[in-house]
């Protein structure tokens, strides 16, 4: 069986019709607080493959100190993203039980030749998001 394809895209892009997902795509939201438009755009929703709430936190404390730096709203997402050691953060909570068997769950869908399309919020033109390395640790395990 040929294993599926995977993609990942923002919210927006989805409700704009700015991005060309794959027809049959599930769209699998992977946020912690999903808004009730932001379950309209997707056909499921992946808490656990949000990013926890502490870093999530720290996260946006240190972009608005970032801000009232006088830095933009991408320069300052991006430069808390360096600050706060988001990306080494994610990676080890993707190593938690819970979120190690979301991944595992989705790997298995993607195996049985399932599309799958990850999806948050940021637009990752512009800013760094968890959803690409969640992309790229599917694609490591795949």
């Amino acid at each position: 069986m040929t294993r599926g394809t995977l993609a990942d895209t923002y919210v927006a892009a989805i409700q704009h019709d700015l991005v060309d997902l794959p027809a049959d795509a599930t769209r699998v939201g992977v946020v912690r607080r999903p808004t009730s438009w932001f379950h309209a755009a997707v056909d499921e929703n992946r808490p656990e493959l949000g990013p926890p709430e502490p870093l999530l936190e720290s996260m946006r404390d240190c972009e608005e100190e970032m801000k009232m730096q006088g830095l933009c709203e991408e320069g300052a997402h991006n430069a808390a993203w360096d600050q706060v050691g988001f990306e080494e953060a994610y990676r080890e909570y993707l190593g938690t039980e819970d979120a190690r068997a979301a991944l595992a769950a989705l790997d298995d869908r993607l195996a049985s030749g399932e599309s799958l399309a990850l999806v948050c919020y940021e637009n990752t033109e512009k800013k760094r998001c968890h959803r690409t390395i969640l992309r790229e640790v599917l694609e490591e395990t795949g």
